[in-house]
């Protein structure tokens, strides 16, 4: 396994939970083991088993840090509270829960190390393909421990993942008309850690985030960005895991990222 101690160390605990927990559930799950947090948002039994082991692990390997996991903060969200203070680990135990509770679909494990704020390192494993994207904060972004350079896809008019599900009625009223002709709309694969791969491989140009949950952003966020791609609040801002704010958008290139906020960003931030 390449890489620094550290991500050999949490690569290692992603693979054996996703080998031990994740995989032996894919498509067997029962339907006792499949429930609503909210409307429309998914957990089974495999999401709450794989957080309660990479939080384990996780803690082993950085003693003194503490856990951040999308399932503890829903059953606690005062978990919340100075995540961007210290050490922090966050977790997203089973990023694309619905695809997985299908049986069709991108899922992955999605970790990223903050200190004080800044997100340090990030880890996305795709437990079916065991494609591992990983970044630490200046040392580049890596894909199965190649250094990779983010690329765009050459189409025009660009192509663009633009996630709908979580917008408001006016917001898409307002959103659908601007982007008409501008975009080529791809696909959408509800799971940010398929998502972010696709735009800096040269899938996708452009994708666009709504909710913006420090356990789907902050390791796609810090990996783009180490490629050469831009993930940015649509204002321009840099996203920070602390700030509790929706909207989210990223390109493959600066470039693609300008052209797409001028196209997107005024309409949804009206």
């Amino acid at each position: 396994m390449t890489g620094d101690p550290l991500t050999r160390a949490v690569a290692a605990l992603m693979r054996q939970v996703a080998a031990e927990v994740m995989l032996p559930r894919y498509r067997n799950l029962h339907a006792g083991e499949v429930s609503e947090k909210a409307p429309g948002d998914l957990v089974t039994v495999v999401d709450r088993e794989s957080e309660r082991r990479l939080t384990e692990g996780l803690l082993a390997i950085e003693p003194g840090t503490r856990v951040i996991g999308e399932e503890a903060v829903a059953a606690d969200p005062a978990l919340m509270d100075g995540i961007g203070e210290g050490a922090v680990w966050i977790v997203d135990p089973l990023d694309g829960t619905s695809n997985y509770a299908a049986g069709e679909g991108a899922f992955a494990i999605m970790i990223a190390l903050a200190d004080a704020g800044e997100v340090r390192g990030g880890w996305i494993l795709d437990p079916v393909t065991d494609r591992l994207c990983h970044a630490t904060r200046g040392g580049g972004a890596f894909v199965d421990g190649e250094r990779i350079a983010a690329r765009a896809t050459g189409r025009r008019p660009p192509i663009g993942a633009l996630a709908n599900q979580w917008l408001s009625a006016p917001q898409r009223a307002r959103l659908d008309p601007v982007i008409d002709g501008r975009f080529t709309l791809a696909d959408v694969p509800r799971c940010a850690g398929e998502q972010y791969p696709r735009v800096g491989l040269g899938e996708n140009d452009v994708a666009l985030y709504w909710r913006a949950l420090p356990w789907d952003h902050a390791p796609g966020a810090l990996w783009l960005n180490e490629a050469g791609g831009r993930l940015a609040r649509l204002d321009g801002r840099p996203y920070l895991i602390a700030q509790d704010e929706p909207g989210l958008l990223a390109a493959a290139t600066p470039a693609l990222w300008d052209e797409a906020a001028g196209i997107i960003g005024p309409g949804l931030m009206a």
